[in-house]
């Protein structure tokens, strides 16, 4: 292992690790898909939505990702097997533990938007599949339709939830008061677009190769149009967010000359976030021709890019943000 690269990933003040980066990126991506796919269902998809490719896509990683994120958090934990009491006892000053509420409300009304919108399968599943269920599926059979009659109010309570989601994680840094860089209050409204951002590409990649939506359907030719605006967005919030710190002078520019300026991470932000991440996708979007964009080949590439961009956005503000202290 290199010095730049050992000085790179382990510092003095360095509390959050790499871990915490892919957490941070998984959650986002769970609320950036549920957004997208509320979206689609409610303006874009005509017919059933259970059988769209996205919608599948997003009933799969929106679950699996948050799930994956937080048992990663557990385990990182210096005392996993107490995490059960932050579960349980609430501390309403506390941004971990009001994140540890947003977090099992989120999982409970995506389960319940899931089980609408797939009522039918899971009773299939159910008595097909799973003998000991045959007890309580009576219950689940008139559970599930006393949902649907709810469905438009849970499926904008878990619109608002996903926003938060979002947001919450840049929140989470931000709380960190004596890292500068990531005491701002542009990083939630950054975490958000960039959660939207990797929500879209996931929902491309696994919806078009996982579950074989159409490259020419409505929902995909939406998401097409609906990520080139997230990501000069998102471009034009990293601008506002590094501008608010050179300007605030003392150690918020310091923090962001260290973090921008040379160095490790700054090629790592340069080429890697900026570069390979965003310019490098909108670039192919704009040049290629209408049948190009439209391969399995192309849009593998270019979400894929889209994902490894906003895991190394989340892993540079992590890092970066923790290497300049107040």
């Amino acid at each position: 292992m290199s010095s730049t690269f050992a000085d790179a990933f382990y510092f003095d003040s360095l509390v959050w690790d790499w871990i915490i980066a892919i957490y941070l990126f998984l959650a986002g991506m769970s609320a950036g898909a549920v957004m997208i796919a509320i979206y689609l269902k409610r303006k874009v998809i005509e017919g059933n939505p259970a059988a769209n490719g996205m919608i599948k896509a997003t009933a799969i990683l929106a679950p699996l990702g948050i799930i994956s994120g937080l048992t990663i958090l557990i385990f990182h934990l210096t005392k996993p097997l107490s995490f059960w009491k932050i579960m349980i006892f609430y501390n309403p000053t506390s941004i971990m533990s009001m994140g540890v509420i947003l977090f099992q409300v989120y999982m409970m009304v995506l389960f319940a938007w899931l089980a609408v919108i797939y009522k039918d399968e899971v009773v299939t599943f159910l008595k097909d599949r799973v003998p000991v269920a045959k007890k309580v599926l009576p219950l689940i059979e008139k559970v599930l339709p006393q949902l649907k009659k709810f469905e438009n109010g849970i499926e904008l309570f878990l619109g608002f939830l996903a926003i938060l989601l979002a947001a919450y994680t840049g929140f989470l840094l931000s709380a960190l008061k004596t890292y500068p860089l990531l005491n701002n209050p542009v990083l939630p409204i950054l975490f958000l677009f960039s959660s939207l951002s990797s929500g879209a590409a996931a929902c491309l990649l696994f919806g078009i190769i996982g579950f074989k939506e159409s490259v020419h359907s409505a929902s995909v030719k939406w998401i097409h149009k609906f990520e080139r605006p997230v990501v000069l967005f998102e471009l034009f919030v990293l601008f506002a967010f590094f501008i608010g710190l050179i300007l605030g002078g003392g150690q918020k520019e310091a923090a962001a000359m260290a973090a921008i300026g040379e160095g490790f991470w700054a090629n790592w932000f340069w080429y890697g976030v900026i570069g390979l991440g965003m310019l490098v996708p909108l670039t192919l979007n704009f040049v290629s021709p209408e049948g190009v964009k439209h391969h399995k080949a192309f849009i593998m590439l270019v979400t894929s890019l889209s994902l490894l961009g906003v895991l190394m956005l989340r892993t540079f503000i992590l890092y970066a943000g923790q290497m300049t202290i107040v």
